[in-house]
């Protein structure tokens, strides 16, 4: 029996149409507009300037913190200005603006496509070169991936967890990544598993991608204590508290992290940028996404260097549908609507989905008729009618009694409501009102 989480979960339709289109190299642009903030923690800071030249790899940004990451240039040129734009998160932020000239590279980068299995490197050296390339979680949380490396006192790593699940509807990325990348991403498990000092791997991939299941599980023979696992297809799979429970049969307490358990969990695609990272020293200044859509002319998935405008990509796939309704970043659960096209692709950004108008467009709220399929359906045994309802009222103090914090936003609530509730809506309202109590507490 394939193993999957006990708690809710819901089947979505896949929707994976672009699931047999090989990775396409898009074009470059004639300028490029890259975020200084892609990831979780502090902004980076800005160490260019106007009329600076740059070449692809160069650091332009540094990490303004310990949870931070460096950014770098994904393309050789001048910088043209240091400005403010819309990003995916619909607010101004600080953008380097670099208008396109060649495409030169810093030396140190390894160009070639030649595979490096020997891991030369120590554990600190491993991690010093993916904090030097800004790696980051790119299965969308965008968390500094040296700082989930570095293992807090009194905790202890067993397990290292590689989510190949990509159960968002949609998207496609990952799994072209683990059928094009495949040995790539074993030796990034391999390296992954060296810095965290480990002796087993699993790589968790549901079964609606068998290909890519058979050919990893083919590979692993060769890697010691690295074990593909597939899984039952059931949405919200690669969380990371369900993917842990799912393959390992580990709880994550509430409020609690996988460390607790003794696990470690990095997406495919984080795990062939740090082996791109410590055997190429190449920075992540590109990745895949999955253009997509039922009305899109040609469904892409596209390597993509980071800055280049959302509208872009999208003419690459054939170009805006005539009945398109929204575009959103991400997939259909957990993604968020774009309010312009102009925006930059981040290392965040997994996919891009056009819907149509007839399926974009927002119901009418009907009164909550206790059907309790919202609690039915959570994967974290929480009650989203009752969390919108305190949310409602203004009950925040009730709201994080409830565990209003543990609710990882997956949409399913949402997705099986019969009268159509802005149950997510509420929710997040609520955890970033519970967030800033918690602030206030830990400051007086």
């Amino acid at each position: 029996m394939l193993k999957t989480f006990p708690k809710g979960g819901v089947h979505p339709p896949e929707n994976k149409i672009s699931a047999d289109k090989a990775i396409v190299e898009l074009p470059l642009p004639k300028k490029v507009f890259i975020p200084i903030s892609q990831h979780i923690g502090a902004p980076a800071k800005i160490i260019v300037k106007r009329g600076d030249i740059v070449k692809v790899g160069q650091i332009i940004a540094s990490a303004g913190g310990y949870v931070s990451a460096n950014i770098h240039s994904s393309v050789s040129g001048k910088v043209a200005k240091l400005d403010k734009i819309f990003d995916t998160s619909g607010y101004r932020k600080d953008v380097v603006v670099i208008d396109v000239n060649g495409d030169e590279w810093l030396e140190s980068i390894d160009k070639t496509t030649t595979l490096i299995k020997d891991i030369s490197v120590d554990s600190e050296e491993i991690l010093k070169k993916i904090t030097e390339c800004g790696i980051v979680g790119l299965g969308g949380a965008t968390f500094p991936t040296h700082v989930k490396l570095k293992v807090p006192p009194k905790k202890i790593a067993t397990t290292l967890i590689i989510n190949g699940v990509e159960c968002e509807p949609y998207l496609t990325s990952d799994h072209r990544l683990m059928m094009e990348k495949s040995e790539e991403l074993m030796v990034g498990t391999q390296i992954l598993m060296k810095a965290l000092a480990v002796d087993i791997a699993y790589i968790g991939i549901e079964n609606n991608k068998l290909d890519a299941i058979q050919k990893l599980s083919e590979l692993a023979t060769q890697y010691k204590g690295i074990e593909v696992v597939p899984l039952k297809v059931k949405y919200p799979q690669g969380g990371e508290k369900q993917l842990i429970k799912a393959i390992i049969n580990r709880e994550v307490p509430s409020g609690g992290l996988p460390i607790d358990v003794g696990a470690v969990v990095h997406n495919v695609g984080t795990t062939v940028a740090v082996y791109e990272a410590v055997q190429k020293n190449k920075p992540l200044f590109e990745r895949i996404v999955t253009v997509t859509g039922k009305s899109v002319k040609e469904p892409q998935n596209l390597l993509v260097r980071i800055g280049i405008p959302v509208i872009q990509l999208i003419e690459a796939a054939g170009g805006l549908p005539e009945d398109t309704g929204k575009v959103i970043s991400g997939g259909p659960m957990m993604g968020k609507a774009l309010n312009s096209l102009d925006v930059p692709m981040a290392k965040g950004t997994s996919g891009i989905l056009i819907m149509p108008e007839d399926e974009s467009k927002r119901k009418d709220d009907k009164p909550c008729i206790r059907c309790t399929k919202c609690v039915s359906v959570c994967p974290m045994g929480l009650e989203p009618f009752l969390l919108m309802t305190l949310g409602e009222n203004q009950l925040w103090e009730r709201n994080e009694d409830e565990r209003i914090m543990d609710c990882i936003e997956c949409g399913s609530c949402v997705f099986v409501c019969p009268s159509d509730r802005a149950l997510l809506d509420y929710i997040r309202l609520g955890k970033n009102k519970v967030g800033q109590l918690i602030r206030e507490r830990k400051v007086n």
